[in-house]
């Protein structure tokens, strides 16, 4: 059987100009999906270069495969199982910033670059004071781009139409603005002067953006049958689901250069990203944090299970509809079709997402991603949210445990052991938890500032019902507690 390469899939010649950071699934089943769909769409004409920004790991099957790939997008449209494949052929090569750092440099003189995407991890996005201009290439994300952008500077003598537009998609609040904050910080520290500060200020777009989409990666276990269907071998496929959605917040208009959203792609250009990323967080990440607690004590391992069991799902809704989606300013049939459209998507039978990896630090997910949407409830009803209220029960309940070897808070559901890993200071506040008594653990855990932010025992009742739903899934299991909830 044939591998995948360009003798096979015939991509159009187009001008490089996309430099992409990172070569991990992510950006393949994501942005360069979108930009092959506008390339095919003829709205925009441009091709990819994927860098390798760290020393580490091998861009072997990249050559072998000569940056030909497919997506392969799962999950139910209008209640229906759908799949999309799609064979990506806007990245034209990918190098390593360490092994081929000359041809690296190369493109910051390429006169056609216009994009830098990236996605170095949230931890990439980050100032390193030891960092310097004489590394070939600096150690930090933010160093290396410094370097790039300054040679890019030098090579056209300040011209101020060869600035670039900077599309960070690490998931971070504002990672076009901290970025370009590090690059400035570093520029200084380096010396590069005040004309090039200025060319960066003038002719550079940082643009803040929010990325949302579930990729999977690699399907090991059905890699075979896929080739078998597809009729050739491609060791780079890249699985995720249907849904997707790019929010790009800048102070200049860029929709005119990257024109995606005319290719019908789910992106929107915006001066005001905070409600969408407040949408997102609070409605998906604050429907996760809400149910992986409860459902993982009810029986269940992943969203999916948890979708499919009814008490559970009634749960959820009522959390997402009654709880946090009237807490948010978005229109109100926009935040319902988005809200529509999360149910979907942990609906999707083609996703395995685990319960206990949602509940990794909980207590911080929870004061981000729910404590918000508490406290607007709160503020507009004078009273406690039922569910937000009873998921800060389930999530004490899911801690109780003890520490094991330094590896995490042990857990048991039923007679099965579960481990559950936080920050040191949560850990060892809930070491010993199961033998305290459930006021005394409300009581101190909401009063905890460095949990939550704030004493939450001003609230009323707050600890009072916190303490009864802590007794009943101590004595009659999560199930009967959250059936409780129901009941008026």
């Amino acid at each position: 059987m044939k591998i995948i390469n360009k003798s096979l899939t015939k991509p159009d010649e187009r001008p490089v100009k996309i430099l992409q950071y990172g070569e991990g699934n992510f950006l393949r089943g994501f942005v360069d999906y979108m930009v092959d769909i506008a390339n095919e769409k003829g709205v925009f004409n441009g091709n990819i270069v994927i860098i390798k920004p760290i020393p580490y790991g091998s861009l072997h099957l990249f050559e072998k495969q000569e940056c030909q790939y497919t997506v392969s997008l799962r999950g139910l449209e209008n209640g229906k199982p759908k799949v999309e494949n799609r064979i990506i052929k806007s990245v034209t090569d990918a190098l390593g910033a360490y092994e081929d750092y000359e041809a690296y440099m190369a493109y910051a003189r390429l006169d056609t670059l216009r994009f830098i995407v990236s996605n170095t991890t949230e931890a990439g996005i980050a100032y390193d004071d030891a960092d310097s201009p004489d590394y070939k290439p600096p150690g930090s994300f933010p160093g290396k781009l410094t370097k790039f952008l300054y040679e890019r500077f030098l090579h056209f003598k300040g011209d101020k139409d060869k600035g670039l537009i900077v599309l960070p998609c690490e998931l971070i609040e504002n990672n076009g603005q901290t970025l370009k904050n590090y690059v400035i910080k570093l520029s200084i520290k380096w010396g590069l002067g005040k004309e090039f500060i200025g060319w960066l200020e003038s002719s550079c777009v940082f643009c803040n953006t929010l990325v949302d989409r579930i990729i999977t990666g690699y399907p090991a276990d059905e890699a075979e049958k896929f080739w078998q269907e597809a009729g050739y071998v491609d060791e780079l496929i890249v699985t995720g689901e249907l849904f997707g959605l790019w929010v790009i917040e800048s102070d200049r208009d860029i929709s005119g250069e990257f024109p995606l959203d005319k290719a019908n792609l789910p992106v929107i250009f915006t001066d005001n990203l905070r409600p969408y990323r407040e949408r997102k967080v609070r409605i998906l990440n604050g429907a996760h944090t809400c149910l992986a607690a409860a459902s993982f004590l009810s029986g269940n391992d992943t969203v999916k299970e948890s979708m499919d069991d009814e008490l559970i799902k009634k749960y959820v809704l009522k959390a997402v509809f009654d709880e946090i989606m009237p807490t948010l300013s978005l229109p109100e049939k926009e935040l319902r079709d988005f809200a529509r459209k999360v149910i979907e998507r942990f609906e999707n039978p083609f996703i395995r997402h685990a319960l206990l990896s949602i509940s990794l630090n909980s207590v911080s997910k929870w004061k981000t991603r729910c404590l918000p949407s508490f406290k607007e409830y709160y503020k507009m009803n004078g009273k406690l949210p039922p569910c937000l209220t009873f998921s800060l029960a389930a999530l004490i309940s899911l801690y109780r445990g003890r520490m094991k070897d330094g590896e995490g808070l042990t857990g048991y559901r039923g007679h099965h052991e579960y481990k559950i890993m936080d920050e040191d200071k949560v850990m060892m506040f809930f070491d010993g938890s199961e033998e305290k008594d459930n006021r005394s653990l409300a009581g101190e855990f909401l009063k905890n500032e460095d949990f939550l932010g704030e004493d939450m025992t001003g609230y009323p009742k707050l600890t009072d019902t916190v303490a009864k739903h802590l007794e009943t899934i101590q004595r009659l299991g999560m199930r009967k507690a959250l059936e409780n909830l129901f009941i008026k």
